[in-house]
């Protein structure tokens, strides 16, 4: 299969999802939300969305399988899988914030092959597959080259139901906002990521991520010839559940500030 022969059919189921989620935001109600967990939402939007997005992925690829995080389907593929989030950033949807995203991630075997990223409330789709540059809209994207974290601005995401690491985060959060020009958390694992590839940030970091948050914007950072790591440096980032994202200038100095907090 050539990934460039239906990437832009990918693209496209995004934003047919993406601009459901925008019509659903005009008349939501928040009363409809429920609770998987400890401030873990979740509302018919994301079903909804989710079940759009398998739909016209099934038609692109039959044969494969998905790994999704509100589970409408359990079918999975022998090679391929997408790995989908239909609304990254829930909590924010929910509360009228923007910064939220669909995002969509091509496994084969062990290896992601394609990303996609859409960003719904400034209509911007972020893609790239494994023999591509990156794209936003339609135009090639690269990370940025700033040197430094002196020189950067990070994103990195709160903890918000498993605080184990809560004095370890806040300990890095606080060494980190000494030493950068600035800490954001937009609430959006997959947007951070697509933020870092177009050199909007110099660097992402978080821990306790699942991979339907980061499978589709991993694909995105490499491609636009960023660095993504564990916390230990290595290559395993999908299941791990803790990512660093860089321009790939600043990923020793990151690396430096996280270990003496999560290492």
């Amino acid at each position: 299969m050539k990934l460039n022969s239906i990437i832009n059919e990918v693209t496209e189921v995004a934003k047919i999802a993406g601009q459901f989620i925008r019509n659903e935001r005009i008349t939501f109600d928040a009363d409809k939300v429920e609770y998987k967990g400890l401030n873990d939402m979740v509302s018919y939007v994301d079903k909804t969305a989710e079940q759009k997005i398998v739909a016209g992925l099934g038609k692109i690829l039959p044969e494969a399988g998905f790994i999704t995080e509100e589970k409408t389907t359990t079918k999975i593929g022998n090679t391929y899988n997408w790995i989908i989030d239909p609304l990254d950033g829930t909590t924010n949807f929910i509360h009228g914030l923007p910064v939220y995203s669909v995002s969509i991630g091509l496994q084969k075997n062990d290896e992601l092959v394609l990303g996609v990223v859409y960003e719904i409330c400034q209509d911007e789709c972020f893609y790239a597959h494994s023999d591509s540059p990156a794209y936003l809209n339609g135009k090639e994207i690269k990370v940025s080259n700033k040197p430094t974290v002196a020189d950067s601005l990070i994103a990195t995401g709160f903890p918000y139901y498993d605080f184990s690491k809560q004095v370890a985060y806040i300990e890095l959060f606080t060494e980190l906002m000494r030493n950068c020009h600035g800490l954001r958390r937009l609430g959006s694992a997959a947007v951070d990521l697509a933020y870092t590839a177009c050199g909007r940030f110099e660097g992402y970091y978080e821990y306790n991520l699942n991979a339907w948050d980061v499978a589709g914007g991993i694909v995105i950072v490499k491609q636009a010839g960023g660095h993504v790591v564990n916390f230990k440096g290595g290559d395993e980032v999908l299941n791990t559940r803790e990512l660093l994202a860089t321009n790939g200038e600043i990923t020793e100095e990151m690396l430096d500030y996280i270990q003496k907090y999560f290492i």
